[in-house]
């Protein structure tokens, strides 16, 4: 079965063709950070305008990639994110379903997520304890098996991304923030200053980094000439949030007896994160290739495919703004 995966939750149109039995055989993404980067953030209306010019050409580029007429289902992400956004690529899968008389899988973005190590060679059997960390969701999550999530903590204010997002908006670094500090942050002293560590003491598994990022506000302003400290401050804030998500991460793990841990999301490529929680977690850690921890129509498409029993034709386009994990429901054997 070969499964079209469809990602338009936000600012990036991915797509991608998934076969059940060779994997990954097309993918295509294209990403709107040059439209939002003179406006410091997503507007919604231009990404759902930009997700309407961009997914057809990007489904007959992967189509004719792979030598193929049409797929056997379509898999897209229903939620959450943007609504308007989201509704471009429901519309989208649900009027090609009708036209190709195929199922159409609405897919849960986080279990997309989730799932994005199994597009690896050496994919992780369950369970295993998951850290999503990206520009909208800092969680922890145990999976027992596909569709059965518990989870354990959430970011309680910021998302850690976001976090990202806004302290390199404090450094001057622009739009998008996250990697341009990660890169800052390279020619830096991450012991410059020590910013408190949010909730690491704390009992249960929850995040926040609103206190983080004040310091680091506080610490801009200070600064006489923030050119010559910039480089220490964003070295000390990043070894800040790693330390933080390393040390919760690692309460869950030892919590819950975990054997393997999944790390996904866009801040999941952040290498100085990689390389710590590899370094003090003894078990086996996983992680999506680079390319893949950011949004994208690959992790849809493997979702889509494991759901794919759930596979129904096409009746409404679902668009979630917000939608919990753990209402999810195991897929039918």
């Amino acid at each position: 079965m070969i499964i079209l995966g469809l990602e338009t939750s936000c600012d990036e149109t991915g797509v991608a063709l998934y076969d059940t039995e060779r994997g990954l055989i097309a993918e295509a993404l294209h990403s709107q950070v040059d439209l939002h980067a003179v406006y410091g953030g997503v507007v919604p209306e231009i990404a759902s305008r930009d997700h309407l010019r961009r997914l057809l050409p990007l489904i007959q580029q992967v189509l004719k990639e792979a030598n193929l007429e049409k797929p056997d289902a379509i898999a897209y992400t229903a939620g959450p994110g943007l609504v308007g956004a989201l509704m471009v690529g429901g519309g989208m899968a649900n009027g090609l379903a009708l036209a190709w008389d195929c199922p159409v899988i609405p897919v849960h973005h986080m279990e997309g997520h989730l799932v994005a190590p199994m597009l690896e060679e050496n994919p992780p059997d369950y369970p295993f304890l998951a850290l999503l960390v990206s520009g909208g969701h800092t969680m922890l999550v145990w999976v027992e098996q596909l569709g059965q999530y518990h989870v354990l903590g959430s970011t309680l204010d910021d998302a850690v991304g976001e976090a990202f997002d806004k302290t390199a908006k404090l450094l001057g670094l622009g739009y998008p923030g996250g990697p341009a500090l990660a890169r800052l942050a390279e020619s830096g002293n991450d012991k410059a200053w020590q910013f408190p560590r949010p909730m690491i003491n704390r009992d249960g598994f929850d995040f926040s980094f609103s206190g983080l990022k004040t310091a680091v506000m506080l610490k801009v302003r200070e600064a006489s000439s923030l050119e010559t400290v910039r480089a220490d401050i964003a070295a000390s804030f990043q070894r800040a949030v790693v330390d933080t998500l390393v040390a919760r991460t690692l309460k869950a793990a030892r919590h819950q007896k975990a054997a393997r841990i999944i790390v996904a999301g866009g801040v999941g490529a952040n290498r100085l994160l990689r390389a710590e929680l590899s370094r003090q977690f003894s078990g086996q850690v996983f992680y999506p290739r680079l390319e893949f921890c950011t949004d994208n129509g690959a992790m849809i498409a493997v979702a889509g495919a494991l759901r794919l029993t759930d596979g129904e034709k096409p009746v409404t386009i679902n668009a979630k703004a917000r939608w919990s994990l753990e209402s999810l429901e195991i897929p039918a054997a």
